[in-house]
């Protein structure tokens, strides 16, 4: 639940006005990920009343208008994309600067997340253009709630290097992080990737492999990182979309060696109670069965 939630709605957001126009500004859009109707009305609104509209792909983005009938009227349509955003951003700014709107979309999903728009959003704010977003579907958020993996604190890591040493370099900047992380990857190289996971982050680590999401074939596959490798080791290359989850370190208890020195030295200054009290939450161990390993040495 946010934090900041309001029950009564945003009366300043804008908005599509009586003739069908926009406030001038930058949009960032969601687009369905799978399932064509996990579109908002407002993001409606903006792809069929935005003066220009960026697209990463304009076939894919032409064929989500058309499913939902907007004809945008002799509005712009521009291919933008990571091979030619240096080329088309100057005229996307340049049409901001005119006072009008430019709504961008993502081949699917929430604009910047592992998609080209950041330096498109961070110089239109530097003009100090208005910048909105229009929410809606994520493939990083729909695995996140579906996976049962911790949600609490989460990193995504966008792609992982497609070449293995590079791979398991980045996987040994990320394993000790405490957060479930989040990657997309190519179905090629799922097998080699979950390999990978499991040597470099830990075989025990649980994982799940989210797979078209919200399509007709969704799959997700739960199961520690070793276990999955071994099964995506053994069969055919999966098909579609995929996301790739492993939840955060798995916590080694202590040995009762590391447990006794650190009570003894603990009882060279506290009482029972206090040394006990401090060392559970140094270790990150039960209260109740560290209280009952410093009576036994206290007796001694």
């Amino acid at each position: 639940m946010d934090s900041d939630r309001s029950d009564a709605p945003e009366a300043d957001a804008p908005e599509p006005e009586g003739d069908g126009t926009l406030a001038a500004g930058l949009y960032l859009v969601a687009t369905p990920i799978g399932n064509a109707r996990d579109i908002s009305l407002r993001a409606l609104d903006v792809l069929g009343s935005a003066d220009l509209l960026a697209a990463e792909d304009t076939r894919t983005t032409r064929r989500l208008l058309e499913i939902h009938g907007l004809r945008r009227g002799g509005r712009s349509l521009v291919a933008y994309h990571d091979h030619n955003g240096a080329a088309v951003r100057p005229r996307l700014l340049a049409a901001l600067a005119e006072g009008r709107s430019v709504a961008l979309v993502s081949d699917a999903g929430t604009p910047l997340l592992a998609d080209p728009g950041y330096r498109l959003v961070a110089e239109a704010r530097a003009a100090g253009h208005a910048v909105t977003a229009v929410p809606g579907a994520s493939a990083l958020l729909s695995a996140l709630s579906i996976a049962g993996l911790p949600t609490d604190r989460f990193l995504f890591a966008g792609f992982l290097p497609p070449k293995r040493a590079a791979r398991r370099r980045a996987l040994g900047e990320l394993a000790a992080v405490p957060a479930t992380l989040v990657f997309y990857e190519s179905p090629r190289r799922v097998a080699e990737c979950l390999a990978d996971m499991a040597e470099v982050l830990g075989a025990e680590r649980e994982a799940a492999v989210c797979r078209e999401l919200t399509k007709r074939f969704e799959e997700t596959r739960r199961g520690s990182l070793g276990e999955l490798a071994t099964t995506y080791g053994t069969e055919p290359d999966p098909r579609g979309e995929v996301v790739l989850l492993t939840g955060p370190p798995v916590a080694s208890a202590p040995s009762e060696e590391t447990l006794d020195a650190a009570l003894v030295t603990a009882l060279e200054e506290l009482t029972v109670r206090d040394a006990a009290t401090e060392v559970a939450a140094t270790l990150g161990l039960p209260r109740r069965e560290v209280y009952a390993r410093a009576l036994e040495l206290a007796r001694r």
